[in-house]
């Protein structure tokens, strides 16, 4: 952790710096990597002004605070700078993660090459590649009761209950008893199949 301090109007002392690195101590468990951070201190008037500054691999987090003293102003910027990192943390955990891309079907290539003794008998062969592998996704199934309706209802009842249900798919008999489904398509718009 490299720490470079700047003072304004203020002379760093031991005890601000130790004070300073105690509270970037915590900061460096949380980050768990190596960071570099710029300390400025200065003093105007009746005003102690901390603005700490952590340069990390993705962004920069700073910290500003004023207080009467320097001590409780340095307190509180690093206060800031301890809740917008784990702002950060929980914002990169929670991130969707996506699985890895799959690998599409290529078309096989041809290698064309020369077989022969010599170069007088040699003959032309074509060699076809193909993938070492060929990839079939399988389709996860997973039985839902949610989407499916118990009792006869009307379109319109249908309609609301899939909206209710939150559903792209909803399957219900009419009054009738003929069985229906409502899937909504792509644009948003419900789409209504009759079953024969």
């Amino acid at each position: 952790m490299n720490v470079e301090y700047t003072g304004r109007q203020f002379e760093i002392t031991p005890a601000i710096r130790e004070l300073v690195e105690q509270g970037l101590s915590k900061l460096n468990r949380i980050l768990s990597s190596n960071f570099e951070t710029h300390v400025v201190l200065s003093v105007e008037k009746y005003r102690s002004i901390a603005e700490i500054t952590i340069a990390t691999r993705s962004q920069s987090i700073v910290g500003i605070a004023e207080a009467t003293e320097m001590t409780p102003a340095i307190g509180e910027a690093l206060a800031r700078i301890e809740r917008q990192v784990l702002k950060h943390k929980t914002r990169l955990r929670s991130k969707k993660r996506h699985a890895r891309k799959k690998l599409t079907s290529r078309p096989p290539q041809e290698l064309q090459l020369a077989v022969g003794a010599s170069a007088s008998t040699a003959v032309p062969v074509i060699v076809h590649t193909f993938p070492a592998i060929n990839r079939v996704t399988e389709a996860h199934v997973v039985n839902s009761s949610d989407s499916v309706a118990l009792r006869p209802m009307t379109l319109e009842e249908a309609v609301k209950e899939a909206e209710f249900r939150d559903r792209d798919v909803f399957v219900f008999r009419d009054t009738n008893g003929k069985l229906k489904v409502l899937h909504r398509t792509r644009d948003g718009k419900m789409e209504l199949i009759e079953a024969p």
